[in-house]
């Protein structure tokens, strides 16, 4: 697989457990994980994460790519983005991704799921993509908008998360799609 990926102001890398005090910097922050599936993290549940996630590396066929964002400016760890094959036989894939708070709004996040997306598509061989998000999370909805997912549906409470039943936006795109899209070359060759 071709990683690190690599955008204008970003390089996608794998983790290592020396990264888990800039992931825990957004783990353990209430605000940033108020629409994930987890409460704040304490110190030990980052550091279990990121030993699950490095493990993840070591498969084959390799499936499943979390990958730190860094900016390379300042070589700083600002979140996550990943990207998962769901269904080998239909091609599809899942992404997500979570960033320190500081780094919101800025347009971080998009420039990291343009990367993972063509990742997929491009490496992985992936037809479809799709992700999901709460209804009340606006900005990660006009992330996917953005780059060109269509909103497929509303799941009813598709999760249990934190003890209550959540419902979710369905966003997806083709690879078709997205190969007819200006922005998808967003890594240098």
């Amino acid at each position: 697989m071709n990683l690190p990926l690599e955008s204008q102001r970003l390089i996608l890398r794998d983790f290592v457990e020396s990264d888990w005090p800039a992931v825990h910097q957004y783990a353990s922050d209430r605000e940033v994980v108020r629409y994930l599936t987890f409460v704040p993290n304490c110190e030990e549940d980052t550091k279990k994460f990121l030993q699950r996630e490095i493990a993840l590396q070591a498969e084959e066929p390799r499936q499943h790519f979390a990958l730190a964002v860094t900016v390379k400016a300042q070589n700083q760890l600002i979140g996550i983005c990943r990207i998962s094959v769901k269904d080998i036989d239909n091609k599809t894939g899942s992404i997500g991704y979570c960033f320190t708070k500081q780094f919101w709004g800025q347009g971080y996040a998009t420039e990291a799921v343009k990367a993972v997306i063509s990742f997929g598509f491009q490496e992985l061989g992936l037809h479809r993509i799709f992700a999901t998000c709460h209804p009340e999370n606006i900005a990660s909805a006009r992330v996917l908008q953005k780059i060109g997912m269509h909103q497929e549906g509303y799941l009813r409470e598709n999760h249990c998360i934190k003890g209550e039943w959540r419902d979710s936006w369905l966003y997806a795109i083709l690879e078709h799609e997205w190969t007819s899209l200006d922005f998808r070359r967003c890594w240098k060759d």
